[in-house]
């Protein structure tokens, strides 16, 4: 079974959703005995933003959602205390960076051609939510992608020729065509959508539906290239859910 989710690096709801799908895919795994493939998508949100700097948060969200002052620390700080009670710890938000993540998009999506999909989209949301690490320039990328264990310079190759952008867009395009509005957006053996941050017990509902209705043969995860192996999770139409949040 095959399970899809579409994510912006920047976005709170998307790293607490990856992680809520990750505990979700544990457990489902618990209970079948079986490997389910788990492939992150990009959805970018940040195309506006200058590529060149970042802004604080708390200007952002005024900027691009007219939030401020004790609106902003309510919504943000909200986000804080349930990621810190599924143990996300910390969960830096309101007291962050945001920018443009053209750039990291491409940088995950070059990791994924070299078998590091969930790898990499764990380790950008734990140094960007659990660090305040800045995602968004070239060296900031090559660092992260180091880490990983690829290549520094074939990274800043493929990253300078901007080899993966059409990866990306084409992404978020068919995000698009299969009714996403936002992100995080969830696709369940391509029949289940789901549009938010949905707790884990409702993923792991959704999982268990999408198994009884197809029973498929075991899927084993993507291994290849230097994040083979299991990954940690992080420190008919289409039927969606946006129930969320």
């Amino acid at each position: 079974m095959r399970v899809e989710i579409w994510a912006e690096v920047t976005c709170p709801w998307c790293g607490l959703g990856s992680h809520r799908l990750d505990r979700a895919v544990q457990q489902f795994r618990l209970e079948h005995g079986t490997r389910i493939e788990v492939l992150h998508r990009s959805f970018p949100l940040s195309s506006a933003f200058p590529a060149d700097r970042t802004i604080d948060v708390r200007a952002a969200l005024l900027r691009q959602h007219g939030v401020s002052g004790a609106q902003a620390e309510v919504s943000t700080r909200r986000i804080e205390a349930l990621a810190e009670a599924e143990g996300l710890s910390p969960y830096r938000v309101l007291d962050n960076r945001v920018g443009n993540t053209d750039l990291a998009h491409e940088f995950l999506a070059h990791a994924t051609t070299e078998g590091c999909n969930r790898a990499a989209w764990n380790a950008i949301f734990r140094a960007y939510f659990g660090q305040a690490r800045p995602v968004f320039a070239l060296d900031d990328l090559l660092d992260l992608g180091e880490e990983l264990g690829l290549d520094r310079a074939e990274t800043r190759r493929a990253l300078t020729e901007r080899r993966h952008r059409p990866q990306v867009q084409d992404e978020l395009a068919r995000a698009r065509r299969l009714g996403a509005a936002g992100a995080p957006f969830i696709l369940v053996d391509g029949k289940f959508g789901v549009a938010g941050a949905h707790t884990s017990d409702s993923l792991l509902d959704t999982l268990r539906r999408a198994w009884d209705e197809s029973h498929p043969a075991a899927v084993d995860d993507p291994a290849e290239g230097p994040c083979a192996g299991p990954t940690a999770a992080l420190y008919p139409p289409i039927t969606t859910d946006r129930t969320a949040r």
